[in-house]
Order: structure tokens, then C-alpha cells, then sequence
């Protein structure tokens, strides 16, 4: 199988529950895009309808990783929460958009550049940057917008 991302270099946060589920991610993530490849070997019916099947799974993982986050957030009163919830809702509407392109037009590049160029950055980017800070804040409840 090949590794669009690999685990042992994805971003470490002080929330092991959030490591976990980014490990979780990243093996649906891999596992699509295993599927993104064999249908450009393989342009059939089956293949797509396993492509369909996991897009399908990675969104529904997605927006249950996303929920668990923000109900944490909300519950801790974590206090830049709507800025990392738009983050969240914008990465869910770019996922559905590209997926419904996909299902439309059949033209894998879409899935695959999306992935290769979009998402890998996105998710690293996102990782390091808002949920490093709420992990953070998670594990001390020191916000990073206070003043101490």
C-alpha cells in the first residue's frame, strides 16, 4: 500500500485523543487514496463504487471528528472556538464539493489533486496551527488569547 501520508510524520498535539483520531484519519486518507490509484489503473464499476464507499466513510469519520472536537471546545469554553469551527466547516464543504464533482464527472484527477495538493497541506497546516493551540488549552485551560 502506498502511504499518501505518513503517521510517523504527522504533527504531535498535547491531546493523545486527538493523535488518535488523526492516526485514524490519515489510515482512511491512505487507504482512498489506494483506491484513487487502482481505478486509474482500473476504470470500472467496482472500483468506484469502493471509492464512492470510503469518500463516504472519510466524511462521515470527518464530521464526527470534527463534532467531538467542538463539543469539547464549547464545553471548556475554549475561546478562539468559532475560528477553529469555521476551519472545520470550511474543510467539510470543500470535501463534499470535491466529492460531488467526482460523482458527476467521473474524472479521478479531481480526487487525486485534491488530495495530493489540497488536503495533505490543509491537514498539516491545520495539525500545527489550531489544533496544537486547542490541545493546548485542552491539557492546561490556558487559552492562548488570554493575557498572563
Amino acid at each position: 500500500m502506498i502511504s499518501l501520508i505518513d503517521k510517523n510524520n504527522l504533527p504531535q498535539v498535547a491531546m493523545e485523543f486527538m493523535n488518535d483520531v488523526h492516526n485514524e484519519d490519515v489510515e482512511i486518507i491512505n487507504e482512498l487514496y489506494n483506491l484513487i490509484l487502482l481505478y486509474e489503473q482500473e476504470s470500472n464499476q467496482k472500483n468506484k463504487e469502493a471509492i464512492d464507499k470510503k469518500y463516504e466513510d472519510w466524511f462521515a469519520h470527518t464530521t464526527e471528528h470534527f463534532r467531538g472536537e467542538e463539543e469539547k471546545m464549547k464545553e471548556l469554553q475554549f475561546p478562539p472556538y468559532m475560528m477553529h469551527k469555521g476551519e472545520h466547516d470550511n474543510a467539510l464543504y470543500i470535501m463534499d464539493t470535491i466529492f460531488r464533482t467526482w460523482k458527476k464527472s467521473n474524472d479521478i484527477t479531481v480526487l487525486k489533486n485534491y488530495m495530493q495538493n489540497d488536503l495533505l497541506p490543509w491537514l498539516i497546516h491545520h495539525i500545527q496551527t489550531m489544533d496544537t493551540v486547542t490541545a493546548h488549552f485542552f491539557h492546561s485551560g490556558m487559552s492562548p488569547c488570554s493575557i498572563h
